[in-house]
């Protein structure tokens, strides 16, 4: 009764510290890899929004919708969409079809003849 050895109870408790630092660096690399997908989804969300519209869209068609919940997207579209106008600039020229008939409109042509006002927003 003197010796413990072979006695169950006391062996087991031998190896907790090895267990818990083996427990440790799998909860590391888990963490580890968490980050990762998080900092690779963000990045590739970041480049969906610097392409066209129709490609973005294309992108987050497939993007299920509690990503939204979990990424950054406000400041990441907020950044990928700033643009370099700031309030007081002069808005660069563009020409766009009319709704209505065959002929084109420019901004440029129009500000010529008359005051313009340009309303951004979306109406969808």
């Amino acid at each position: 009764m003197g010796t413990r050895r072979g006695w169950g109870p006391l062996r087991q408790c031998d190896n907790v510290g090895g267990t818990l630092k083996t427990a440790s660096k799998v909860a590391a690399a888990i963490a580890a890899s968490c980050v990762l997908l998080y900092a690779l989804a963000t990045a590739t969300i970041y480049a969906a929004m610097l392409q066209t519209p129709e490609r973005f869209g294309a992108f987050m068609s497939h993007v299920p919708g509690a990503a939204m919940a979990v990424l950054p997207f406000r400041p990441l579209w907020m950044s990928a969409r700033a643009g370099a106008l700031r309030e007081g600039d002069r808005a660069p020229d563009f020409t766009l079809p009319l709704l209505h008939g065959d002929r084109t409109v420019s901004l440029s042509s129009e500000y010529r003849q008359k005051p313009v006002v340009l309303i951004f927003g979306s109406y969808t």
